[in-house]
Order: C-alpha cells, then sequence, then structure tokens
C-alpha cells in the first residue's frame, strides 16, 4: 500500500528555519541544500511502510501515535492515518532540543 503523505504549516516552517540557520548563520550553503534533500528523501520513503519506525514515548503523542524518524541530527515526528492512508509530518527538530517542550507549542 502506498500511503500519501502531508506536510503541516508548522513542519514547513520548521524546514525552512533549519535552511535558514546552516545558509545564514552556520554559512554553509552547500550543506543547506543537501540537508534539507536529505530530510525530504526520508519523509518521502514515508510512502511505504511508515510504522517501520518507533513511537514516540511520552504520552499523549504515544496513545496519539506519533512516530519519529530521525534524519541525521534532525528528528521528522509524524502521525500515520492507517485507515486513510495518511502521514502526516508534524514537526521536523533538531535531535538536541527539547522535544517534549517543542510538541507542547
Amino acid at each position: 500500500m502506498i500511503w500519501n503523505i502531508h506536510i503541516s504549516d508548522d513542519a514547513e516552517q520548521s524546514l525552512q528555519e533549519i535552511e535558514s540557520y546552516i545558509a545564514d548563520i552556520l554559512l554553509e550553503p552547500t550543506t543547506t541544500e543537501k540537508q534539507v534533500n536529505r530530510i525530504l528523501t526520508a519523509i518521502e520513503s514515508l510512502d511505504q511502510f511508515p510504522l517501520r519506525y518507533r513511537l514516540y514515548e511520552h504520552e499523549p503523542w504515544r496513545t496519539m501515535g506519533l512516530r519519529i524518524l530521525p534524519v541525521d541530527n534532525y528528528i521528522v515526528l509524524y502521525l500515520p492515518n492507517e485507515v486513510k492512508a495518511m502521514i502526516t509530518v508534524v514537526h521536523i527538530i533538531y535531535g538536541g532540543r527539547d522535544i517534549p517542550a517543542q510538541l507542547e507549542q
């Protein structure tokens, strides 16, 4: 089964912030493009077997089915909906950040 993928506005904004940080703060434009492409490629791979990644361990997100896709130093948080065969990418964050605090926002 092929799943549809939806990237939320928050996840889009997160990706833009990652892109800006690497390009403007770290001054690494080549790295920026490669990193963003790796994240997007990983997200696209969720169209098949999206349940292969682990559930997020904290409640209430675990019960909601939130899953974690690691991509280098970043984490893609997504919700699979098996009935609709739909993946919703909720957030993309740097792995060293406080994930629960990010999800509270």
